[in-house]
């Protein structure tokens, strides 16, 4: 666990690039409240910075993102809030979407969508359609998502193919349990990337994170920049993943 210095904004000569990062987008709150403005600022502001994270993950060669941005745990904050985080889903993916969509980006939404309006849901599947055979980066944004409960999704996917009949048990695998997560095209992170400064990754990617790197900083999400992901990249840099291995 890692809380980043500012030393250096330059990736290293040697840099390694990871192939994908995680991040959650934590301190919205905090960075509105510390400016003495609204939280929907602090909000719409975290938004906004994703598009730009996006595009430095593009300018750098990363060629998958996830990102946390609203939990399944999130439901349970004031209706206030959750109705206005609806609202910006929805302008996000009615224009910011299409801007990156522009740059070469696939548009994955990972999750319980259940509760979503049938407009939002429409919303998602039409830019997921649209930007499937996008190259440059796939941003896979995890909303109304929980880890515990994507793994029981994918327990229950295989106990019904092993009612019927579709495979043994025996054949179970951890590559087979991988295959029936949400999105097991995305490979496990290399990296994931707290902000805000809590050392905790609040059931997020749990399955896949399994030797992930994480990287933890005190910088509020609305405040993360291509500088900021540098430092987390050259922080990660500097481990040796040894996967269990001497």
């Amino acid at each position: 666990m890692f809380f980043g210095k500012k030393k250096n904004n330059e990736a290293s000569n040697k840099t390694n690039i990871p192939q994908h990062i995680a991040i959650i987008m934590d301190g919205n709150a905090r960075w509105a409240k510390s400016k003495n403005l609204p939280l929907k600022i602090g909000h719409k502001t975290g938004a906004e910075n994703l598009q730009k994270i996006a595009e430095s993950c593009i300018e750098l060669g990363i060629k998958f993102l996830t990102v946390y941005a609203f939990s399944s745990e999130n439901w349970d904050r004031p209706a206030d809030e959750v109705n206005y985080l609806m609202k910006l889903l929805d302008e996000y993916l009615e224009k910011e979407t299409k801007i990156l969509a522009e740059k070469d980006v696939k548009i994955l939404i990972s999750g319980n969508l259940e509760k979503l309006a049938n407009s939002t849901k429409s919303k998602i599947s039409s830019i997921e359609a649209e930007t499937k055979n996008n190259r440059a980066l796939t941003l896979n944004v995890a909303f109304s998502y929980g880890s515990r409960q994507e793994i029981i999704d994918a327990a229950k996917k295989i106990a019904l193919a092993v009612s019927d009949g579709k495979i043994s048990v025996d054949a179970i695998s951890e590559k087979v349990f991988a295959e029936n997560l949400y999105q097991p095209e995305i490979p496990d992170p290399d990296l994931l990337i707290r902000t805000a400064g809590d050392y905790r990754i609040s059931n997020f990617l749990l399955w896949q994170a399994a030797y992930t790197e994480f990287y933890f900083t005190k910088t509020y999400w609305p405040d993360f920049s291509k500088k900021d992901l540098l430092l987390a990249i050259n922080d990660f840099n500097k481990r040796e993943r040894k996967y269990g291995k001497r």
